[in-house]
């Protein structure tokens, strides 16, 4: 990781905050299950067969996953906590470096942990640099605007209390933005779609717990290191958005990435002047139908 990057998150935080949510992980697990069904399913719509692969924070539910689907899998993980819990064989590293040789795997898989990477477009880099040619990268990212309703309302609370905001919540990427990342990184086929694990909670509470289970607690460099007060607390909580039954939803949203490390057997665009027929042609043949 160049020195120049941007340090938004602070890694030592996360992997804190992952250590300690370990014990909780299960309050949590159907919502890792759900976004992991979702992210292997695209397996099923490829031909290929995959022998080898690396897990990058799936978190104790994607290793098991992809193993229980014939395939050898190193799981790696911020958390030695989590990786202690692992069954198979796990490396616990900061996500940010892959301590792996090129072409190591034929398949990577990154499940709900690329969104607190200060350098994503060199760590996609890197994923590109251990697959093998025409591997698999397969991702899923929470994208915008997930926890906007939690954001505005603490934005909100702050600025009527202090006059003034700091940032509590990670800043998300948009849809088009991770198409962008994996086309920068070099991937062929580099597609990002979108989809949504509908959440909803009784109480603002539950919203907060959740985000402590899952080790998803604020940990931007610039947040603020003063507690926040029980009154501001309880003054965003009261401006969450509710639904007609009373509920707070806040949905996950995902962006699904897909892309494959270059290869010469994949399919390749044309270049210009290698197509048969004229746009002119084709439109007059068009309108002729």
């Amino acid at each position: 990781m160049s020195m120049d990057v941007p340090q938004i998150f602070d890694r030592r935080t996360v992997r804190l905050h992952r250590d300690r949510a370990v014990p909780d992980l299960d309050q949590v697990q159907p919502v890792l299950e759900e976004a992991a069904t979702r992210l292997l399913d695209r397996l099923d719509d490829v031909t290929r067969v995959f022998s080898t692969a690396l897990d990058i924070g799936g978190r104790g539910v994607v290793a098991p996953a992809l193993r229980a689907r014939g395939i050898d899998t190193v799981a790696a993980d911020l958390s030695p906590r989590i990786c202690a819990r692992d069954a198979g064989p796990a490396v616990c590293m900061d996500g940010e470096w892959l301590p792996f040789a090129p072409h190591s795997f034929d398949l990577v898989v990154a499940c709900l942990s690329l969104h607190w990477v200060n350098d994503l477009p060199g760590l996609l880099a890197q994923v590109r640099r251990v697959l093998v040619p025409d591997g698999l990268f397969l991702a899923c990212m929470p994208v915008l605007p997930t926890l906007g309703g939690l954001r505005h309302a603490l934005m909100e609370a702050e600025m009527a209390s202090r006059g003034g905001v700091s940032p509590r919540v990670s800043p998300f990427p948009g849809l088009r933005d991770c198409a962008s990342l994996l086309q920068r990184a070099g991937f062929a086929l580099p597609v990002a779609d979108g989809d949504v694990i509908h959440l909803s909670y009784q109480t603002p509470m539950g919203l907060l717990s959740d985000l402590r289970h899952a080790g998803e607690t604020n940990a931007l460099c610039q947040r603020t290191r003063a507690m926040t007060s029980p009154a501001l607390l309880a003054d965003a909580m009261a401006r969450l958005p509710r639904g007609v039954d009373g509920d707070i939803a806040q949905d996950l949203h995902i962006a699904i990435m897909t892309g494959w490390s270059p290869a010469p057997t994949q399919p390749q665009p044309l270049r210009p002047g290698q197509f048969d027929v004229s746009l002119e042609d084709a439109l007059r043949d068009g309108r002729q139908t």
